[in-house]
């Protein structure tokens, strides 16, 4: 008999973007202003909490966070946005690099 051992997780919002994050993952969320490496950061908006029974938020699951430790701050590769018009001779070339906070799930309180 094969039983599948059901891990906890829960779904935090941050940045305008859903994740779904169980303790020891590895994430890279948007900058986090401040954030030093060692810290540890909560996050409130949880939207959802699955172990032995899974809780929903309306929109927030209450006394619900997520405690986060920061691993470090550091940006993105670079995106090229280059845009032609063509026979018009116009051209524009940019480059952008996203700023991103790499953090650690410690722990999943719900």
């Amino acid at each position: 008999t094969n039983k599948r051992v059901k891990r906890m997780y829960a779904i935090i919002k941050h940045g305008g973007k859903q994740y779904k994050v169980s303790v020891g993952d590895v994430l890279d969320l948007d900058r986090i202003e401040g954030a030093e490496p060692k810290q540890t950061i909560e996050i409130n908006d949880v939207l959802l909490v699955s172990s032995d029974e899974t809780k929903i938020g309306n929109p927030t699951v209450d006394g619900a966070k997520v405690v986060l430790e920061v691993i470090g701050n550091y940006r993105g590769k670079k995106v090229i946005i280059f845009k032609k018009r063509r026979r018009k001779d116009s051209k524009k070339k940019r480059g952008f690099r996203r700023d991103f906070t790499k953090v650690r799930v410690k722990e999943i309180v719900a």
